[in-house]
């Protein structure tokens, strides 16, 4: 019996060590295979980090790190420096594409961020304070996050992690056990601890597809600020909803079309010309270019009833 009592804390300690040491091996596994693709980038005196998304070059970085510059100079994890040329940038929401001239680079993969828990263990990579390819973990702290750019507008629906991050982090990658990328790291707030923030994946990739097609973001413009939230199937069943799940709306701004449309904080916009709206990026996704200036039906739940309203977006400026 003895023996038994004492065998318990040393096979729970054991059983410790393998999950610790698993973690560890994932982490390792990641990084070497994320790494690679990740850059410096560098804007003069000034720069940041980046991550290489495609094997001819294109790559992914913060708005504020290329500013408002043509070519930047590129650090590659395997010490070549080259040269790259900026596609455009996207100030609201602190996005860029640069292309690096080369090609068969090492490329990082996107994952789709609409499926993010909170909790989920997450890994950031790159540049801080010029220490290349630095390593942190840490968790996903929260999701659909408002965060105010440099030029005061609100980037929304960003990822909060409490993976350290430093000046220099700027532009690199968030990514998740699997060595996909789940966000583009992108701020921190000073004097603060365990706070930093991350565009996600799925506004990276449909805002990096229109840079590269056109060289700037054209987007439709609502004037809300909102998050997403849960209906509950019951009253998603009674208004005959086809989900339960909507955009609640936490600001109206002044003027703007959804304040001329008669939207208040605390309506749940639920489908807009009849797609629904369950997440942040399923909104940003159909307020395409082709929706400025064109009106549309916006259904919205506003104390437990179902309504609808014309809105026009405009261009967001």
């Amino acid at each position: 019996m003895a023996s038994e009592v004492s065998d318990r804390p040393r096979a729970e300690t054991d059983a410790a060590s393998a999950l610790l040491d698993a973690y560890s091996q994932a982490v390792i596994r990641v990084v070497e295979r994320v790494a690679p693709s990740v850059i410096n980038v560098r804007r003069g005196r000034s720069g940041g980090s980046g991550v290489i998304v495609t094997p001819d070059g294109y790559a992914l970085t913060n708005a504020h790190v290329v500013d408002a510059t043509r070519e930047v100079g590129v650090a590659m994890h395997s010490g070549a420096e080259l040269h790259a040329d900026v596609v455009g940038s996207d100030p609201a929401t602190d996005l860029a594409v640069i292309r690096v001239n080369g090609s068969g680079l090492p490329a990082a993969e996107l994952s789709d961020s609409d499926t993010l828990r909170v909790g989920q263990l997450v890994i950031a990579i790159g540049d801080p304070l010029g220490f290349h390819s630095t390593v942190t973990t840490g968790v996903v702290s929260a999701t659909g996050r408002s965060l105010r750019a440099n030029d005061g507008r609100m980037i929304e629906n960003v990822i909060q992690t409490d993976a350290a991050l430093n000046p220099g982090n700027s532009g690199g990658p968030l990514v998740d056990t699997h060595a996909k990328i789940i966000g583009i790291n992108t701020a921190i707030i000073p004097m603060a601890q365990g706070i930093c923030f991350a565009i996600p994946a799925t506004t990276a990739r449909l805002v990096a597809g229109m840079l590269i097609r056109d060289g700037r973001v054209r987007r439709a413009y609502l004037g809300i600020g909102g998050a997403p939230t849960p209906i509950g199937r019951s009253l998603a069943s009674e208004l005959g909803l086809a989900s339960s799940g909507g955009i609640r709306v936490l600001e109206v701004v002044a003027p703007s079309p959804a304040e001329r449309a008669g939207l208040r904080a605390g309506d749940i916009l639920v489908s807009l010309d009849g797609t629904p709206l369950i997440t942040l990026s399923e909104l940003q996704r159909v307020l395409s270019a082709d929706r400025i200036g064109r009106a549309a039906d916006l259904a919205y739940v506003r104390a437990g009833e179902l309504r609808h309203t014309s809105i026009t977006p405009v261009e967001s400026r």
